[in-house]
């Protein structure tokens, strides 16, 4: 069971839809890497947050994924997913706008910089749930490979690309500022979403909506739960993600308090280092072809694992050079994300070959209520640690907790070869 990523003459993936909705998806992903970055710099430098404030305000962006990730992902399958992307890329542009008013006015604060990130983080669950599950609607079973390879290229470009810009505006404006161009790539998302075509039926609710609902969630849960492969691979990525987000949370302050390298030069270490994303999204195909689904996964964790120790590395330093910490910033952020993401593409092409088609969302969205959910209470804790133990000595627990997530992987090529592929399900 390999993945393949062929380029055959004709595709749905060169027709004008799904260019508007790979345009209109890079936006989107343009504006959250730009986000990621700008608002633990206007918390840092605008308004002087310490290493448990930073906490607060990741957690405030990802808290929404415990909270309401089941049931937005039973209810985005009962409706529009075009018009529900629309609306919360609008979402997020008018409170993203929000901040740089604010800041003019001088009536920026954190806890303002807290609700914009918590309702900017609502928006985005009910966006990416939509997202997953929209694309069978604008390309037909044999192109949704290559469509979702394509768009996760175009994701890891604008992870290079986002922050550097990022970081570059930076030197130039003010951090609040450079929210407002974050606001402008939503709304260019959702002027191209408006002008996307699909073939998805429209839909209505129905009386007793409510209780079907509550049953869909609980089949997707009861269905992830006894699957061996899927079990396993919750494992992992929860706990991959639990501790790669203690490396996100304190990774602005390693580089802006610890080091003093400032915010470009954070923003062009995040930027150059993701190209290893890139790089892992077209080399992960051929690697495929030669080796297991397992093996593969668990060369990309122990790859992140490594790569991540280079950001506590740099921050041991003395201090005494600019260019070492540099360069360890920069390799560690190339190999961690291509590990990285190595793993995660090729464990959402297994998910996907292991879920029947009609249970694929409500997977999706079970297992993201874990992985993501995990999200906030690990920057809650980095901030917390953070702040009592110092920022690379946390950064340490970062990296063993990752080496760890490679456990649940051993063994599992067994397991992914005697499981039943969904008919017609793609990456």
């Amino acid at each position: 069971m390999s993945v393949s990523v062929s380029d055959a003459a004709v595709s749905d993936v060169s027709t004008g839809r799904f260019l508007r909705f790979w345009t209109a998806q890079t936006a989107s992903q343009v504006g959250q890497r730009f986000g990621l970055l700008a608002l633990p710099v206007v918390a840092i430098e605008t308004l002087h947050a310490g290493a448990e404030e930073v906490g607060y305000l990741t957690a405030a962006l990802t808290v929404c994924y415990l909270l309401i990730g089941l049931p937005a992902g039973a209810w985005v399958d009962r409706r529009p997913k075009r018009t529900t992307m629309i609306r919360a890329a609008v979402v997020r542009a008018v409170v993203l706008a929000a901040i740089p008013v604010l800041w003019a006015f001088d009536r920026l604060s954190l806890g303002w910089l807290y609700a914009v990130a918590v309702i900017v983080g609502v928006a985005s669950v009910f966006f990416d749930v939509a997202y997953q599950s929209y694309v069978p609607f604008i390309v037909s079973d044999k192109d949704i490979e290559r469509a979702n390879a394509r768009l996760e290229s175009s994701a890891q470009i604008s992870a290079a690309g986002g922050p550097a810009a990022a970081g570059l505006l930076l030197k130039a404006v003010s951090a609040p500022v450079v929210i407002a161009v974050d606001a402008v790539a939503y709304v260019v998302c959702a002027g191209l979403l408006a002008t996307v075509k699909d073939s998805e039926p429209s839909r209505r609710e129905k009386a007793g909506e409510e209780s079907r609902l509550t049953q869909d969630i609980l089949a997707g849960v009861r269905f992830v739960v006894g699957n061996a492969v899927l079990r396993r691979l919750l494992v992992s990525v929860g706990v991959s993600n639990f501790f790669a987000t203690i490396a996100m949370t304190l990774t602005p302050l390693l580089v802006l308090r610890t080091l003093g390298l400032g915010s470009t030069v954070m923003g062009v270490v995040l930027g150059v280092g993701t190209l290893g994303g890139l790089l892992a999204a077209f080399t992960l195909p051929k690697v495929r072809a030669r080796f297991e689904a397992g093996r593969v996964m668990a060369v990309g964790l122990l790859l992140a694992g490594v790569s991540m120790a280079a950001f506590p590395v740099a921050g041991s330093l003395d201090g005494s050079s600019f260019v070492v910490p540099v360069v360890l910033l920069v390799l560690g952020q190339f190999g961690m994300t291509w590990g990285a993401v190595t793993f995660n593409i090729a464990q959402v092409s297994v998910r996907q070959r292991v879920c029947p088609k009609d249970m694929l969302a409500r997977m999706t969205a079970s297992i993201r209520f874990v992985v993501w959910g995990s999200m906030p209470v690990a920057s809650i804790l980095a901030g917390w640690l953070g702040s009592r133990i110092g920022v690379v000595p946390c950064l340490w627990i970062g990296v063993v907790g990752a080496f760890l997530t490679a456990l649940p992987i051993i063994g599992m090529d067994r397991l992914i070869r005697s499981s039943t592929p969904a008919p017609g399900s793609g990456v």
